[in-house]
């Protein structure tokens, strides 16, 4: 793809980086655009509010910190929420975030020019405040286009510069609180406390971008837990000063109406001089609050579609510039039109700046939900660095969504009905398009099974499960077919059940490579092949991404829990140099895995009529039947085949030849009219089977226990099979009880040249 690599982010964004982003829209928010709305409501007791709200805003942090510290990719709330609950609340929580996010960069953007403009007269007008605000929105696109670095760096000085304005705001302001005007404290009590908590709120979604770029930054371990709980302690009480002094310096009554409440606060104690200042601070907040605000919801944009909730052109990153280009430009159009719309509606967008609050309150008791499921459930991609501690587990959780219902509770009707509407919008967006590409299902069913809700669990003794590990994509599509109808024709055994698992091999997480975003790549590509087969083959299908040092280990450990009836592997087909049966990896497969194990090999795109080589193995009856499920991949009958060399009596032979199919048919638990038969009468056994089994697609043949001196010394019929047959090859392998038997299997294996 010219000019556009598939999703895979820089981690760039270190310490300072991460703490400006998550401070810089917190700030920029609370203190300059929300003061008057506040007092409006609280009275001085919005200080209160801001407490509370950064209360809530903690406890969603602690859960974030965890859920971020363990999947440290685009996408914050929206990827746990997907991941956990499903497509359904991941579409309802990425339409959400996205939205709020691109409502309230406009409403930033508009607070700009309307700092710039009224100072001076001769700009007064909505075309010069939607202007300045347009202006500035494009430089903010452009910038984090070329790169979350450069966006970063000047996240870094517009911080530090409007940190310093307000901390100076603080410090002298102090000193000119009229206590008079603090009372009354709380005019409209506590229903005016906690109603105009969910005013405030969106003052603190600073920290969610943190989440949202944790595939960006570095050392994600120590720095999201640090700066994302850190960015809310701080600017909290940072927030219940400024309306302490706001509210003590003026009369609440008097900042109602104003627009530019700081400022005209600041006009008492800090002269023209420090409202410069202060206009000046506004300014850069505005800025750094979309800039910040517009970096997120791409990322919200960038996973939503790696995770096919939305067009997967979306999820491409720069090639020069390592960003989510695509996903930057449509956010910033979008934004554009909202700023627009600021000529006429400006009241809307203040409005809708609320109801980002009440998508993001939506989204954080969903997370806390989301964290619960994860813990239950503890999926193998699941690994945080920092966890709330046993002690504070499941209270944080708990107390979280409780916190969230009541501040929701309490808001605006019309505020609760525009924030549905973005809930039923996310919802309508599933149903109508997601629906039929979404990729997670969650993990809600493995985190509470049924008995908790007074159903009846699923016996798994009444289940027949098939693992097929994939990782070839030219490869895996054949390989889940037959797993697949391998699954289904076994539907007296079990209710069939397919568990396709994608193994990525890592050597350890390098600062560099986002390796969490590269495996749900790869979980991306293998969910894709296995639902069509599975839908097509109408098999229940299961999915599991997991990394590991070691492939052969992992996977033996996935088998290991499983515990399925059945595994698949895929084989190039050509014996290694070194020694090895099959490679290494699937050698070590070989001796652990404890259930029935079938390599195989591909050379036809058709299955066809498999024929199985039936002999006196321990093996042959499992390949007997291995080629009994290939057959239904294309409703074929299969043969099994057994060769003799001629005696005195040709007949007596054949007789011979029939009996061993007989006696492996009976061992296979096959009635007769599931196969047909064929024996070949030959002198050169070898030669015999090979010239048989090219008329065939498909063959099966059991893995054999002769010693290694003849496989040295003759070598073995699966491996002539494999390198000379032009038909798909199966060698299979029986369970075994314990893994010695197993390992005893690979030491002395090869495949049986009596068959």
């Amino acid at each position: 793809m010219t000019g556009a690599s598939r999703g895979e982010l820089e981690r760039n964004i270190g310490f300072l980086e991460a703490m400006t982003l998550g401070g810089g829209t917190m700030i920029g928010a609370g203190i300059f655009i929300l003061p008057g709305i506040a007092a409006e409501g609280a009275g001085p007791a919005s200080a209160l509010s801001f407490v509370i709200a950064g209360g809530v805003a903690f406890l969603a942090a602690l859960s974030l910190s965890e859920l971020a510290t363990g999947m440290p990719i685009a996408g914050g709330s929206y990827h746990y929420v997907n991941r956990a609950l499903g497509g359904l609340f991941g579409s309802i929580v990425g339409w959400g975030m996205w939205s709020g996010l691109m409502f309230a960069s406009a409403f930033y953007m508009i607070g700009f020019g309307q700092y710039l403009v009224a100072p001076i007269p001769f700009l007064d007008g909505r075309l010069f405040v939607v202007g300045l605000g347009l202006v500035g929105l494009a430089l903010i696109v452009g910038i984090n286009y070329y790169g979350t670095e450069e966006s970063s760096q000047l996240q870094n000085v517009m911080i530090g510069a409007e940190t310093l304005v307000v901390l100076a705001y603080v410090a002298v302001g102090l000193f000119f609180i009229e206590p008079a005007n603090l009372e009354p404290f709380a005019p409209f009590g506590p229903g005016g406390i906690i109603a105009t908590t969910g005013v405030v709120f969106v003052s603190f979604l600073g920290f969610e971008i943190i989440a949202t770029v944790a595939g960006e930054v570095k050392d994600p371990g120590r720095n999201i837990p640090l700066t994302m709980l850190l960015s809310v302690a701080l600017v909290t009480v940072l927030y219940a000063l400024v309306m302490l002094v706001t509210t003590g310096v003026i009369p609440f009554t008097e900042l109602r109406d104003s627009l530019v409440p700081v400022s005209d606060v600041a006009v008492v104690f800090m002269g023209s001089a420090g409202v410069v200042a202060i206009v000046a601070a506004a300014a850069i907040a505005a800025i750094s609050s979309s800039n910040s605000s517009v970096l997120a919801a791409a990322r919200v944009n960038f996973a939503m579609g790696r995770d096919a909730l939305m067009s997967d052109r979306l999820n491409v990153t720069h090639d020069r510039f390592g960003t989510p280009h695509r996903a930057i430009v449509a956010t910033g159009a979008v934004t554009a039109l909202l700023i627009g719309a600021g000529l006429q509606i400006q009241a809307i967008v203040a409005l809708l700046a609320e109801v980002a609050s009440f998508s993001f309150l939506v989204s954080y008791s969903l997370v806390h939900v989301a964290l619960v499921v994860f813990r239950r459930a503890d999926p193998d991609e699941y690994d945080p660095s920092f966890r709330i501690p046993d002690l504070l587990y499941p209270a944080v959780p708990v107390v979280g969504i409780l916190l969230t219902v009541l501040v929701i509770s309490q808001m605006a009707p019309v505020i609760i009905l525009l924030g549905l509407g973005l809930v039923a919008l996310g919802a309508g967006w599933y149903v109508v398009y997601a629906r039929d590409h979404a990729i997670d299902t969650g993990l809600f069913g493995d985190a509470f099974p049924r008995p908790l809700f007074g159903g009846s669990p699923t016996d798994p003794s009444n289940v027949y499960r098939v693992v097929v590990p994939v990782a070839n994509p030219d490869t895996q599509r054949d390989l889940i077919g037959l797993a697949a109808a391998s699954a289904r024709a076994h539907v007296d055994d079990g209710t069939p059940e397919l568990v396709a698992v994608n193994v990525l091999q890592v050597a350890g997480e390098s600062p560099q490579q986002n390796v969490a975003a590269e495996r749900l790549e790869h979980q991306h590509d293998l969910l894709e092949a296995a639902r069509e087969i599975a839908a097509e083959m109408d098999v229940s299908l299961r999915t599991r991404a997991v990394t590991g040092e070691r492939v052969d280990e992992t996977i033996v450990d996935v088998l290991a829990e499983e515990r399925p009836d059945q595994a698949l592997l895929g084989w190039r087909g050509t014996p290694p140099e070194d020694g090895a049966l099959f490679s290494p990896h699937i050698d070590a497969v070989v001796a652990e895995a404890p259930c029935e194990l079938s390599i195989v090999t591909f050379h036809d795109e058709a299955v066809g009529s498999p024929v199985a080589l039936a002999g006196p193995g321990p093996h042959s009856p499992v390949a007997a039947r291995r080629a009994v499920d290939f057959a239904t991949v294309e409703g074929t009958t299969p043969t099994l085949l057994n060769v003799q060399r001629p005696g005195d009596d040709e007949g007596d032979a054949v007789a011979r030849g029939e009996a061993v199919i007989a006696d492996v048919a009976d061992r296979a638990g096959l009635d007769p009219e599931l196969y047909d038969v064929e024996v070949v009468v030959d002198e050169d056994l070898e030669a015999a089977i090979l010239d048989t089994v090219n008329h065939y697609e498909t063959v099966c043949v059991g893995l054999s226990e002769q010693s290694e001196t003849s496989r040295l010394m003759f070598g073995t019929i699966a491996e002539r099979i494999s390198q000379e047959a032009t038909s798909n090859v199966g060698i299979v392998r029986r369970s075994y009880d314990g893994a010695a038997s197993s390992e005893r299997t690979v030491q002395r294996a090869t495949v049986g040249r009596g068959t």
